[in-house]
């Protein structure tokens, strides 16, 4: 799922707003749709997501508040097919509202990390994990600006190859899984950095996108990632 990953964690442009407390009391546990599996915290018209990101938009975009084809689609495709994550140890890189994660535990992964560095997202995936009934291990920092995490089997990103500078830190990010001996996979609707030589298109599913109002499902593909 989209995440800004750039920087560390900051929390609301409200300081005197909690955001676990505000996304409990302002927004909408509900179904995802095309994954009524997972049941999610989201944004409605009458959220009041600016007391979390600022009224002038001084905070990051709420990525997280909504489902994003890429990780709706990794996160079907986990559940359809638990064989792809069952008993593994999963990195859920720009982790959003934690789609991605949980589907993974639901569908039997031993364990996921989650990587988000907005305070608001952090809030989301812990609520979120919770409502699922699963625990989702949560790093607050960019991992695209360090080497391979260690003792990873999957490697899981979903909509981070839309801005060039992204990509390319994104692209050498998952070239060091990959020699570490991860796996990885990624979920994308076909993003316009998405880096198509390197990728073996493995399944595809209709998906809510917010990138495209949210308004229509559309087709996302789940992506093996080669060297």
């Amino acid at each position: 799922m989209v995440s800004a990953l750039n920087g560390t964690a900051r929390g609301p442009a409200d300081a005197g707003v909690d955001p676990a407390s505000f996304i409990k009391m302002n927004m909408r546990l509900q179904p995802v749709p095309s994954i009524p599996e997972i049941s999610l915290y989201m944004a409605h018209p009458a959220s009041n997501l600016w007391r979390l990101t600022g009224k002038g938009g001084e905070g990051r975009p709420p990525y997280w508040a909504y489902v994003w084809a890429g990780g709706a689609a990794l996160a079907r495709h986990f559940l359809d097919r638990p064989e792809s994550v069952r008993g593994r140890k999963v990195l859920d890189l720009g982790a959003g509202g934690g789609i991605v994660g949980i589907a993974a535990l639901k569908a039997g992964a031993v364990s996921v990390t989650a990587a988000e560095i907005d305070g608001n997202g952090i809030a989301a995936i812990g609520l979120n994990a919770g409502a699922n009934g699963v625990t989702v291990e949560i790093v607050g920092r960019d991992l695209t600006r360090t080497d391979a995490p260690s003792a990873l089997d999957l490697v899981a990103v979903g909509d981070l190859f839309y801005a060039a500078g992204l990509a390319r830190r994104v692209t050498c990010f998952l070239d060091n899984c990959l020699a570490a001996g991860a796996e990885v996979l990624i979920g994308d609707p076909g993003r316009a950095f998405l880096p198509r030589a390197r990728l073996e298109p493995i399944a595809e599913y209709a998906v809510p996108d917010f990138g495209d109002g949210g308004a229509a499902l559309k087709p996302s593909t789940v992506f093996a990632y080669r060297q």
